[in-house]
């Protein structure tokens, strides 16, 4: 982890695509010393705030936070708030915010919604719609339930999942780099 924040964020990004490119054929428990997955998830959730635009109105003011969000129980520890720590992208500090109720949503611009969370996906995504709000999953049938992106364990394989009708129905874009890595649903 000490090395990723080292790195500064135009050479994490550069590492993350990486990430993305080996994850996407590496096998977890395969490697001689393997990354706990939620640590990875970490990653991506961060490297989601430099390969997605919000509109402005989606922040306060030019230096207001992007707020990643972790709805329900948090299965990252500390390894997201360790990997978003003193990070900027495009001058908005990142700060994480950990949330039990649906209500507590407020300012919030990547929002992963817990497996404690999967019976009430519907509910949440149709309650975030019209949001400039990146819904993060990575329970069965996300996408399908209306959430825009879901992390997947395949086959021991770390792979990334976007809906992109909900993704821009929420005004957001995403980065062609990331595009290319993921599988898209249209």
């Amino acid at each position: 982890m000490a090395l990723l924040k080292r790195t500064g964020a135009a050479r994490l990004a550069g590492l993350f695509m990486s990430i993305l490119l080996e994850i996407s054929g590496t096998d977890l428990l395969g490697q001689a010393n393997p990354a706990p997955e939620y640590q990875l998830k970490a990653v991506f959730l961060y490297n989601f705030a430099q390969f997605v635009d919000w509109p402005p109105q989606a922040f306060s003011d030019a230096q207001a936070p992007i707020v990643i969000g972790i709805l329900g129980d948090d299965p990252f520890g500390s390894y997201l708030d360790e990997t978003v720590r003193g990070e900027k992208v495009n001058g908005h500090p990142l700060v994480v915010q950990r949330l039990r109720r649906l209500s507590d949503v407020k300012a919030v611009h990547v929002l992963f919604i817990s497996e404690s969370e999967s019976d009430r996906v519907e509910q949440i995504v149709a309650a975030l719609r019209g949001r400039p709000v990146l819904t993060v999953g990575d329970t069965e049938d996300f996408c399908a339930r209306g959430g825009m992106v879901r992390l997947l364990n395949e086959k021991n394989k770390i792979r990334v999942r976007i809906n992109l009708e909900p993704v821009k129905s929420a005004g957001l874009a995403v980065s062609s780099k990331l595009l290319r890595v993921a599988d898209v649903q249209r």
